[in-house]
């Protein structure tokens, strides 16, 4: 039996008409073996204009980011704006399980191909929206950004320190958290279908997906506790000192904290035991009786005291020195890896978490991230994204029936 045989959803066929806000979603699907054909305007997705590209060249069939939320999918061109385009996205409809849109709210019903009107063709299929606030509410048809959407999701208000203004990650995260949970309910709407041959509509707000990621502080507000951002600092629940937990190194930057009672002991003692060996101690480090040093009741300047040292001994080391030195002595302690380092980790690499994927149209092999979880029988495995209306003749032809005179009857009229 072939590795494609076992994939979980290898009878699954998605029609993906999503842009860069959903493109997650098709993604993890097609990683777990579903047919997830990619339809793209004539002229390629918009999203092939994102960057970064391969060999910073600028091409639509060099973007980085469109290989890599694209890969495992087919792809066929199609404007379902077009007469013809609509007909021949509802001969698609009737063989597929669901359909995956990010459209504003009300787009696919004003062009006809709402959910009342596809399940009129194939009352199986599943349709998931994608969108900013989802398709109710009094925020439906706002506009938005990955940052309004992390501002409004409550998350970045979590993030940075008390005394600095909240901040948002770097890399574009919203609509990561609503593709991932448009994949999720997908399935399970593709469960009740397989067990009762009903579809329905799957509606997913990327607000409401990052309120549900930052959960956890939603839940302290309702029980009236607001949570405060703590950022390179912890504040113990019953202390006020602050407790430094993020560290700058010779290269880069560590995470360590110290901890209280015979838990953190061992940890404390290993590492005191280092500097003292490197003369970065003194004699109030060691006088401290680790094994009963109470958190709760540490002040300010004992807290100052007790990192300056360490402090020191952190800056005239390396990441990688100090990760080594720290292990051997089960010291509690983390590197903060950067992109490189993450290539790098023998952790990863242990998982053969890294997958080389060839790309024939660039005669080359490109090294990608490879599948988010792991199956004792199943591997997910990686097919280079498609080109611009590569599959067409495959689908159009070779499924539909379609002749290659009314391919070229239809690719002139703009439909494909």
């Amino acid at each position: 039996m072939s590795a494609a045989s076992k994939a979980p959803l290898v009878s699954m066929r998605v029609l993906d008409l999503t842009d860069e806000r959903g493109y997650l979603c098709g993604r993890m699907l097609a990683d777990l073996g579903a047919d997830v054909i990619k339809i793209e305007r004539p002229g390629g997705d918009a999203g092939r204009r994102f960057g970064p590209f391969y060999r910073d060249n600028f091409h639509p069939e060099k973007s980085l980011y469109w290989f890599a939320y694209n890969a495992n999918k087919r792809g066929i061109t199609l404007d379902i704006d077009t007469a013809d385009g609509k007909e021949l996205f509802r001969k698609l409809l009737k063989k597929a399980d669901a359909v995956v849109e990010s459209f504003e709210p009300g787009y696919m019903d004003g062009t006809g191909l709402g959910y009342k009107s596809l399940s009129q063709i194939n009352p199986r299929i599943i349709l998931t929206s994608i969108s900013a606030f989802g398709q109710k509410g009094p925020y439906a048809h706002f506009k938005s950004s990955d940052i309004t959407l992390m501002a409004m999701g409550g998350y970045m208000n979590t993030c940075g320190d008390p005394d600095r203004p909240p901040l948002r990650i770097g890399f574009p995260q919203a609509y990561l958290f609503g593709g991932a949970e448009a994949a999720v309910g997908t399935l399970i709407a593709y469960y009740h279908q397989q067990a009762t041959g009903e579809g329905q509509h799957v509606d997913i707000s990327a607000q409401h997906s990052i309120t549900w990621t930052a959960g956890g502080a939603a839940f302290w507000v309702l029980l009236g506790t607001i949570l405060s951002r703590v950022g390179q600092y912890r504040v113990g629940l019953t202390s006020y000192a602050k407790q430094r937990l993020l560290w700058p190194c010779k290269d880069g930057w560590v995470t360590f904290q110290i901890w209280g009672g015979k838990f953190g002991a061992k940890s404390n003692e290993a590492l005191m035991e280092w500097l003292d060996s490197e003369g970065f101690s003194n004699d109030y480090l060691r006088s401290v009786d680790w094994k009963n040093f109470d958190m709760a009741q540490a002040t300010q300047e004992v807290m100052d005291r007790i990192e300056e040292p360490i402090g020191r001994f952190f800056l005239v080391h390396a990441r990688a020195e100090l990760e080594e030195g720290m292990l051997k002595r089960d010291v509690v302690f983390y590197p903060v890896y950067d992109m490189e380092d993450v290539y790098n980790s023998p952790q990863l690499q242990g998982r053969d978490f890294w997958i080389q994927v060839e790309h024939p149209e660039l005669d080359a092999t490109i090294t990608y991230p490879g599948g988010w979880a792991k199956f004792s029988g199943y591997e997910i495995g990686i097919r280079r994204a498609p080109m611009i209306g590569e599959h067409n003749a495959e689908i159009y032809e070779g499924e539909l029936g379609l002749s290659g005179s009314e391919l070229a009857g239809l690719r002139q009229a703009g439909a494909i």
